[in-house]
């Protein structure tokens, strides 16, 4: 049986910890409920979900407890990029293993590499599962922009099983260029927490991966753009904008969606697992709240 690709509004997960920054499994099984509760696609498992802090062990419990949690709700895109491509194919053999519909990857960031070694890693990962595989380009946090040239060479050896998250600037005119290197065939998603969605719509994605927080606002922008309901999405844009121009940093973004997750009494805590580059001020929050609000008021 084929299973469902992936498409729509993909929230990526925040991790949960208890207090000791033990992984809290039943928190996670909260917020996976509510997302699909509130119109999530299927979910995603991916760098907010702080993996680069997990275990290698950790990593692969939390991508067996997403699978079941998700199991007959919606699709699971599990990330499984390495410093390595033997360990980017054990995780991506995991992941298809419990239920996974697809991975994503971003390339190893410790060090530089030409596009010949970029495409031997992802050809072994596309090698070693019968599943998708999303080509993460995540220098908007980390690591250093892909070719398109590179990416877009995957699409023509492997077809449909290459799908694609840009992240890198300006993300606007390389969602276009990836398009147009696939003659418009390859699955693209937004991938900047929404900021870019309107436009990204606009240029022909098949879905977003925001953050889990704000997937009540997510869904209905979402329904929106593809109903072409610009009253409603000239009142919930600008507000998202945003709040999502107040996360500058990966831990920015940590802190504000969890700050957010506790608010909406999904969370217990914002444990986020150290050293942190960024942490939530007082201005901030209130800045966080006020944005929220309208938002709200806004569905």
């Amino acid at each position: 049986m084929t299973k469902p690709q992936p498409q729509g509004v993909l929230p990526v997960f925040q991790t949960p910890f208890h207090d000791d920054e033990s992984l809290d499994f039943d928190t996670l099984a909260r917020e996976i409920e509510w997302l699909f509760n509130n119109g999530a696609d299927g979910i995603v498992m991916a760098m907010v979900s702080e993996v680069l802090r997990l275990s290698d062990a950790e990593r692969r419990e939390l991508a067996t407890r997403a699978c079941h949690c998700a199991e007959g709700r919606g699709t699971v895109v599990i990330s499984v990029g390495a410093e390595s491509s033997l360990l980017a194919e054990e995780s991506a053999r995991h992941a298809e293993s419990v239920g996974a519909t697809a991975v994503m990857a971003i390339p190893p960031i410790s060090v530089a590499l030409d596009d010949g070694e970029l495409r031997r890693y992802y050809e072994r990962i596309l090698s070693a599962i019968s599943i998708p595989v999303i080509v993460q380009d995540a220098s908007g946090y980390v690591g250093r922009p892909m070719s398109i040239d590179m990416q877009a060479g995957l699409f023509a050896e492997y077809g449909d099983r290459v799908m694609y998250k840009p992240e890198a600037n300006p993300i606007g005119p390389r969602l276009t260029a990836l398009n147009e290197a696939t003659g418009g065939k390859a699955k693209v998603f937004e991938g900047t927490g929404g900021i870019a969605l309107v436009e990204s719509y606009a240029r022909g994605i098949a879905g977003t991966m925001p953050g889990a927080d704000l997937i009540r606002v997510l869904t209905a922008l979402w329904r929106a753009l593809n109903a072409d309901d610009f009253e409603t999405i000239n009142r919930l844009h600008p507000p998202l904008c945003s709040m999502i121009s107040l996360q500058t940093s990966l831990d920015a973004f940590l802190a504000i969606e969890k700050y957010l997750l506790v608010k909406q009494g999904i969370f217990k805590n914002t444990v986020t697992r150290g050293p942190v580059g960024y942490r939530l001020d007082a201005a901030t929050q209130a800045e966080v709240d006020r944005l929220y609000e309208l938002l709200m008021a806004g569905l």
